[in-house]
């Protein structure tokens, strides 16, 4: 028979229940101001539900009564420089971050409503109303609530979005040499997520200040938490990643804080990533202010069981014990929060004239319609005093080697820079050598990373929105960014517009086209087109090592989040860069004119402008082609595109990839919109075929663009000019 030995974590794992004495022990002064703050958010709450019953909440109104013991046992003790982020049921975390932060975590019970705490809750309402005056000027609602000063990064309508980014927060402030610590606020349903798993992952490993905080409410919109793990216990997932966890009574606000303190004491102290699973009960259903049980899905009689250990009540019983608070004084603490409340709605709401007794918003205060596209990205500025790249090329190097140098030289001169990826420290410089050095120069801001694109994809955008870090990126292929899509383009991608157009998003992602590697369909797209349709990204593709060098150099100084797109066959290529120091930039707006001509405008960018030139050559035509350089629609250099097609009435656009997901597809519409007038033909394209390039030599040439293609594409050029 075998030996059998049971074997342990060695992490702790702690169930923490109060004990009178616990209540007796605690700061009447705490207890006040949780149970003020409580009161509060449950009259916010409140008039919300209202308000959405009304029709005058745009959208979903996911209330938090019932969950507030959690978010008010856990944020009242943080500092302002702690941070918090959360999902789509997020009022209480942040109006507990915001009230703790304006008040300097001391409210009284019998007087809560200074002008600052009156002024969060009329702003906070704006923003859920999607009004002008809110904290994300009305971008925001429900589920997209931020206010930076106060430390609250931003809740998230994608469940478990927003746990790579509180770990890259955390990441920021233990790296800025601060105590301080962050906060992740997710449910059950989130904590079966791949992004949540990775972010644990990378807090424990990494020694993150992060707490991963679950509000295990048991009911993932309708399905119970039973239905969708074999293990309920949902703090148990730190276990296999070595993260102490707590379990707590979220009920119980007391609880929830003793547990919060020893967790806070372990992460300021470098421990690393903690858990707290707060068991709480949403009284309402997932949207709007019916109970679960008007669905089906509970019972009355569960939902009347929870309500009899409402947090409110449990505080308010508990210090009347204690001689701390008479019934009157709550009586009357709750009339003057639902006071404040109808203060903040008078604000907002009026009397609609041509409905008798509705309510209406006050048109006055909805934003500007013109404001809809605003702060998508930057507007550059930043880039207004850094010198333009025009010295002379005159030293070769290789294309992979100018990489390495220009990295090499901005995080010389800018500490901020860190640089995360897959074995980007190792092998002398990556899979590539594209970060050749860096790790002997820079050995704590080159980090490699674990084979989770989603989580530390996230953690950088983590890194960017706090604004102490410039993160570059290595995604080794460009067809890895679909398992980080979500913090991609949800994420990083909508940030700064998301959250009111102010954001500055600084991170470059850097990444190779590989098409004629060999290495198949899940490792050679281009990935232009997909992010020249996702708002945020600005886009930038280098032909040559001089242009990277300027390119890159403008990527990183950019407030913005920027793909740099690398093409291997380029590599290995020797090429001439500036003598000296390198950095210059090459701003948004500025493409190159490669050859001047007057037949046709030839658009194109990577390693198919050599191609192209080489197609031009062979068939005499008399072409002006245009490497692009900057692909977005906000960095495209239309100036010199519209003057080309002035002259020659026609366009054809080059590339390699797949049809399907071409940028050139959406380069020819704006084209035909923008310069509709000055074509005697529609625009014509190169492009490869529409499957992914497959891994036989053959079948993969077959299904992408090289010299041969745009010859083709040149002939079909020729043969719509008819007698001309």
């Amino acid at each position: 028979m075998p030996r059998r030995r049971r074997l342990e974590t060695g992490t702790d794992w702690i169930q923490l229940t109060t004990t009178a004495a616990d209540w007796k022990a605690a700061d009447p002064a705490l207890l006040g101001t949780m149970l003020a703050e409580l009161h509060l958010i449950r009259a916010f709450e409140e008039t919300v539900l209202a308000l959405a019953a009304e029709g005058l909440v745009h959208g979903p109104a996911h209330s938090s009564i019932g969950q507030e013991g959690g978010a008010v046992g856990s944020i009242v003790g943080l500092r302002s420089t702690d941070a918090v982020n959360g999902s789509h049921r997020g009022h209480h975390q942040f109006l507990a971050k915001a009230l703790t932060h304006v008040s300097g975590a001391a409210i009284d019970p019998r007087d809560p409503v200074t002008p600052e705490i009156q002024t969060v809750l009329q702003r906070t309402l704006a923003e859920i109303l999607g009004l002008a005056q809110g904290y994300c000027r009305g971008r925001g609602g429900s589920m997209h609530l931020q206010w930076f000063e106060a430390g609250a990064l931003g809740t998230n309508a994608i469940v478990g979005g927003g746990a790579p980014m509180a770990t890259g927060n955390a990441w920021a402030q233990k790296h800025a040499g601060t105590t301080d610590l962050t906060v992740n606020y997710f449910g059950d349903g989130a904590s079966q997520i791949g992004s949540v798993l990775e972010s644990m992952n990378l807090g424990s490993a990494w020694k993150l200040p992060v707490c991963f905080f679950i509000e295990n409410n048991m009911y993932a919109v309708s399905t119970h938490v039973d239905e969708i793990t074999a293990d309920t216990r949902l703090s148990v997932r730190g276990q296999g990643f070595s993260i102490p966890g707590w379990r707590v009574d979220g009920m119980d606000p007391l609880a929830v804080h003793l547990a919060m303190v020893e967790a806070a004491e372990t992460m300021r102290a470098g421990g690393g990533a903690t858990i707290i699973e707060a068991e709480v009960y949403r009284y309402f259903h997932q949207n709007g202010p019916y109970p679960g049980s008007a669905f089906g899905y509970r019972t009355k009689q569960e939902e009347a069981q929870w309500r009899d250990r409402d947090p409110l009540t449990r505080v308010a019983a508990e210090m009347q014990k204690l001689g701390q608070i008479t019934d009157d004084d709550v009586t009357q603490l709750r009339a003057r929060s639902q006071v404040a409340m109808d203060a903040a709605v008078a604000v907002l709401v009026e009397a609609d004239p041509e409905r008798e007794g509705r309510r209406r918003i006050r048109p006055e205060l909805w934003p500007d319609p013109s404001f809809v596209d605003v702060g998508i990205r930057g507007d550059a500025s930043e880039l207004a005093d850094l010198p333009i790249l025009d010295a002379p090329a005159t030293r070769e190097i290789t294309f992979v080697d100018a990489v390495a140098e220009v990295m090499a030289r901005r995080m010389e001169t800018d500490e901020r820079i860190v640089v995360l990826g897959e074995d980007v420290h190792r092998l002398k410089g990556g899979t590539n050598g594209a970060t050749k050095g860096l790790a002997d120069r820079f050995p704590d801001r080159v980090v490699g990373t674990p084979i989770s694109e989603n989580g530390f994809f996230g953690l950088a955008g983590g890194l960017a929105l706090d604004g102490r870090f410039r993160p570059v990126v290595e995604f080794m292929y460009p067809d890895f960014m679909w398992v980080a899509a979500d913090q991609v383009f949800n994420q990083v991608g909508k940030a700064r517009h998301m959250f009111g157009g102010d954001n500055p998003v600084p991170l470059v992602l850097r990444t190779k086209v590989a098409m004629g590697s060999g290495y198949g369909s899940q490792h050679l797209m281009d990935p232009a087109g997909l992010f020249a349709t996702a708002p945020g990204w600005r886009i930038v593709a280098p032909s040559t090592a001089a242009d990277y060098v300027g390119l890159m150099n403008a990527a990183l100084a950019l407030d913005d989040p920027v793909l740099v797109i690398e093409h291997v066959d380029l590599y290995n290529t020797a090429s001439a860069v500036p003598e000296g120091e390198l950095d210059g930039i090459l701003p948004p707006g500025h493409a190159a004119v490669r050859r001047e001509g007057s037949d046709v405008t030839i658009l194109s960018y990577l390693s198919m402008v050599g191609h192209t030139l080489e197609a031009v050559e062979q068939t005499g035509i008399d072409a002006e082609v245009i490497d692009l350089r900057w692909l977005d629609r906000a960095s495209l250099d239309w100036t010199t595109i519209e003057e080309s097609v002035r002259k020659t009435n026609a366009v054809l656009i080059v590339e390699q990839g797949a049809r399907g997901t071409s940028y050139g597809a959406w380069l020819a519409d704006e084209i035909q919109r923008r310069l509709f007038d000055w074509l005697d033909q529609p625009v014509e394209r190169v492009t490869g075929g529409e499957a992914s390039p497959s891994i036989s030599r053959v079948l993969e040439r077959a299904a992408i663009a090289r010299t041969e293609e745009v010859i083709a594409g040149l002939d079909r050029v020729r043969a719509a000019w008819g007698g001309r």
